[in-house]
C-alpha cells in the first residue's frame, strides 16, 4: 500500500476538483483497489485540522511513511523570499513543502501552478510564485534542478490548468504500483505529453486546408486567427476527452496551452500573434518557409465540400 499526502499551496483547488472526474481508474478505484492510502487531502479528508498537524509531525519524525507527496498550487515566496504570504506554523508553507519532499518516495506537482508557477506566477502578480522544480521553463524552482526524491526521481510535473483527470489518476496508479514513469524534457509523464492537442481535434481538416475562423462560434480551425495553441501544446485533451465527452476545441474554444511552462501567455488568449499574415508561433516541428509555401497551396486546394461544411448551420 502506497501512502499519499496531498498538500495545497497557492492553489484554486481545480486539480482536486478535476481528479474527481477520473474514470480509468476513478479516484475510488485508485483508493480502494489501486494500492493507494490517502493520508490527507485538504478537501476530501474528514479529520480535524489537528490531524493534518499530527501527520506532518509523524512524517517529518520518520514515524509515518510517505510514498507519494502531491503538491497542488504554486509555491509562494513573497514577501522577500520568506513565503509568509502562505504561512504554516510561523514559517512559509514553502518550507513545509521542502521538508516533506525530503521524506517522500516521489513528489508529484499536480497542475501547471505546482509544476511551473502557472497563473499565480504570471505578471504583474506580486506574490513571487514559482514551481516545485521549475520556474516557468527554467529548471530550478523551490528545489534545485539536480534534486531527487528517495526513489531517485525529479519532481514529476503533471501539468494542466487543471491537469487532465486521466493523466493524474494514471500517473498515481503507476507510481503506486512501482512502475517506471518515463518523463519528457519538462519532467512530465511522456505517456501523456508526447502528442499535441491538435491530434484528435475535430477541426483538423479545416486546419489542413487553411479554412480558418475569424470569430468564435464558427466551425473551422481556431489556430490561425483565434489564438489556438493546440498545434504547439502537448496534452491528451482530444484523444482522452474530458468526462469522456468533449474538449475546448470541440466546444468551440481555442486551446490556451495550459500544460506549457509559459502558461498563461502574456496577451490576448483569443488572438493569434502574427508576422504579416503568418503566425509567429508555428506548430511543433514545422519550419517557417515550408509552412508558408504549404499553406498557400492548401488554401487554394481546399475542396468545395470543406468550404460548404464550414458554412452549414
Amino acid at each position: 500500500m502506497a501512502t499519499l499526502f496531498w498538500l495545497q499551496t497557492g492553489a484554486c483547488g481545480g486539480d482536486s476538483l478535476a481528479i474527481l472526474s477520473a474514470e480509468s481508474p476513478s479516484l475510488e478505484q485508485l483508493l480502494l483497489d489501486g494500492g493507494v492510502e490517502m493520508l490527507w487531502h485538504p478537501s476530501l479528508s474528514h479529520g480535524h485540522a489537528r490531524r493534518f498537524d499530527h501527520l506532518v509531525d509523524a512524517i517529518l519524525a520518520g514515524g509515518q511513511a510517505l510514498d507519494i507527496l502531491c503538491v497542488e498550487g504554486s509555491i509562494i515566496t513573497a514577501p522577500r523570499g520568506t513565503g509568509l504570504c502562505d504561512p504554516y506554523r510561523g514559517r512559509g508553507k514553502m518550507a513545509l513543502v521542502r521538508d516533506l519532499a525530503e521524506r517522500a518516495g516521489v513528489v508529484v506537482a499536480m497542475g501547471t501552478c505546482a509544476a511551473f508557477g502557472g497563473v499565480h506566477a504570471a505578471p504583474p502578480n506580486p506574490s513571487d510564485c514559482i514551481g516545485l522544480q521549475f520556474d516557468h521553463a527554467q529548471p530550478g524552482g523551490l528545489l534545485a534542478p539536480d534534486w531527487r526524491s528517495r526513489r531517485g526521481l525529479p519532481v514529476i510535473n503533471v501539468a494542466g490548468c487543471p491537469a487532465h483527470p486521466q493523466t493524474m489518476a494514471q500517473t498515481l496508479a503507476a507510481l503506486a504500483l512501482g512502475l517506471p514513469v518515463p518523463l519528457d524534457g519538462l519532467n512530465r509523464p511522456a505517456s501523456h505529453f508526447s502528442t499535441v492537442v491538435h491530434q484528435g481535434c475535430t477541426r483538423n481538416e479545416y486546419h489542413e486546408y487553411d479554412v480558418e475562423d475569424t470569430q468564435p462560434g464558427d466551425r473551422a480551425c481556431l489556430f490561425f486567427n483565434l489564438g489556438c495553441q493546440g498545434p504547439m501544446t502537448q496534452a491528451v485533451c482530444n484523444t482522452e476527452l474530458w468526462n469522456g465527452v468533449s474538449s475546448k476545441t470541440r466546444a468551440g474554444v481555442p486551446c490556451f496551452g495550459c500544460t506549457s511552462p509559459g502558461f498563461p501567455r502574456d496577451g490576448d488568449l483569443f488572438r493569434t500573434e502574427k508576422m504579416g499574415e503568418v503566425p509567429i508561433h508555428l506548430p511543433l516541428g514545422v519550419e517557417r518557409p515550408r509552412y508558408m509555401a504549404y499553406k498557400n497551396l492548401a488554401r487554394a486546394a481546399a475542396p468545395q465540400r470543406v468550404r460548404d461544411k464550414k458554412m452549414k448551420p
